[in-house]
């Protein structure tokens, strides 16, 4: 078939499929949203700092940053604490995994940004949604827990929010260096795909899935702390 060539009519049908559209949905989409006002605007995780540091130059490199982060950094583990968030049986464990995922923290500004923008979602989700008793956690953690009680499957929650996490990034990316609409949405179209292939194991793992390799991320959220001036509180 010619790139380009309008889809056959049988192939077309062929990959409609019944979707969930509900309101536990609805609310889903608003809570992983980038204009979620959880102050997700203020943080870059670490794009700042590779940019300065000449990591990142061009559209292809932070293509490239964002694919490591999803497969073997942020983007995995936040995956994990989402399934573990909604396997949750009540605040001690909730505690527990915070305090698990407080050690994963590489660096302060790092820390700084799970602990603020998870304040401020779980302050949301008891003012709003009516989640009393519920901690200040970080956000995936709390996102886990309160979808599962509204019968939204990890998998679907973690999909969800990693096109909203890295939605974000591109925006901070899009402030700090040279990025058109039209690549930063490439971009996005692009980890697409990965993201709907990576979030099935918010089902089935668990703490010993853990790990981290995107060993740069973690070294720029370091330099972050450092740098005399910056736009972003990470």
């Amino acid at each position: 078939m010619v790139m380009g060539a309008p889809m056959p009519m049988n192939m077309a049908q062929a990959r409609i499929c019944p979707m969930r559209i509900d309101a536990d949905y609805i609310t889903l989409a608003q809570w992983v949203s980038p204009a979620f006002p959880v102050g997700g605007f203020a943080f870059s995780h670490g794009i700042e700092a590779a940019i300065q540091d000449g990591l990142i130059t061009s559209a292809a490199d932070l293509e490239d940053w964002l694919c490591d982060l999803l497969h073997h950094g942020t983007g995995r583990n936040d995956t994990i604490w989402i399934g573990l968030g909604a396997k949750a049986e009540g605040h001690d464990t909730l505690i527990a995994l915070k305090d698990e995922a407080r050690a994963w923290q590489f660096a302060a500004p790092r820390l700084r940004e799970a602990q603020n923008m998870g304040a401020s979602f779980s302050a949301l989700m008891r003012d709003v949604w009516g989640q009393e008793g519920l901690p200040d956690l970080f956000v995936p953690i709390a996102l886990g827990f309160v979808a599962a009680q509204r019968g939204i499957a990890p998998a679907d929650a973690a999909a969800l929010y990693l096109q909203g996490f890295f939605a974000n990034l591109v925006a901070a990316a899009q402030r700090l260096m040279p990025l058109g609409q039209v690549a930063a949405q490439g971009i996005l179209a692009r980890l697409s795909p990965q993201i709907a292939a990576l979030a099935p194991i918010a089902e089935t793992a668990s703490l010993d899935d853990l790990h981290s390799t995107a060993f740069l991320s973690d070294i720029a959220a370091a330099h972050h702390g450092l740098a005399p001036a910056r736009m972003f509180q990470s």
